[in-house]
């Protein structure tokens, strides 16, 4: 008579079941490791992670306000002053947005010669002298020496669109400034990648 055990009957386990386990553990862990390297990418790419940007040394900065007296106006034309450069320490992502008057110094460029321009209307004729205002440093005030032909022949022909009874008015004076300070800094980001003028000033106007 044969006795027979529990064990002989019972079915033989698996060998590769573990050796599976790890397998699929470890092609998990793959798939989990290239979404986050691929989640990474995506997110880069679409400017969800900061990435150090390149920054144009050409650029102007912002100029901080100091406590001491300010320093007297540039004049934008290359003569040999003595007032020393404008160097900016502050970096702007974004030309365009408004600037704290009291946190940073302005500097002012006057145009020498005046601009005279036969009015839109017909009615007679426009004189205008300027001056331009920026907070940024000096290299804006190098831009405008440059560009000194362009901006001249931009500020002539936003003149010469204008009427006479529009600028009698107070209103009509404030829309030139807004007008020419606009085409100047269009000129200089065309020609120099960077505007940086705030407002410009009449120094003279005088309508007839």
């Amino acid at each position: 008579m044969t006795t027979t055990t529990a064990t002989d009957d019972a079915p033989p386990k698996k060998a590769g079941g573990k050796a599976k386990k790890i397998i699929i553990f470890g092609v998990g862990g793959l798939v989990l490791i290239g979404g986050g390297v691929g989640a990474g990418v995506y997110a880069t790419g679409y400017g969800m992670v900061g990435v150090a940007k390149h920054e144009d040394p050409r650029r102007p900065k912002l100029v901080l306000r100091s406590s001491s007296a300010p320093e007297a106006a540039e004049s934008g034309h290359g003569e040999d002053k003595a007032t020393p450069r404008r160097v900016g320490t502050v970096s702007v992502e974004k030309e365009g947005k408004p600037i704290d008057p009291h946190k940073y110094e302005i500097a002012y460029y006057p145009i020498e010669q005046s601009f005279t321009a036969n009015l839109a209307d017909g009615s007679g004729f426009a004189q205008l002298g300027i001056s331009m205002g920026t907070y940024y440093d000096s290299r804006v005030g190098d831009n405008l020496q440059r560009q000194m032909v362009p901006i001249r022949s931009a500020i002539l022909m936003v003149l010469s669109d204008q009427q006479s009874s529009v600028l009698a008015t107070p209103e009509g004076k404030q829309m030139l400034q807004r007008q020419l300070t606009k085409s100047i800094n269009q000129v200089l980001r065309d020609k120099e990648g960077f505007g940086g003028i705030d407002n410009v000033y009449f120094t003279n106007l005088v309508v007839q």
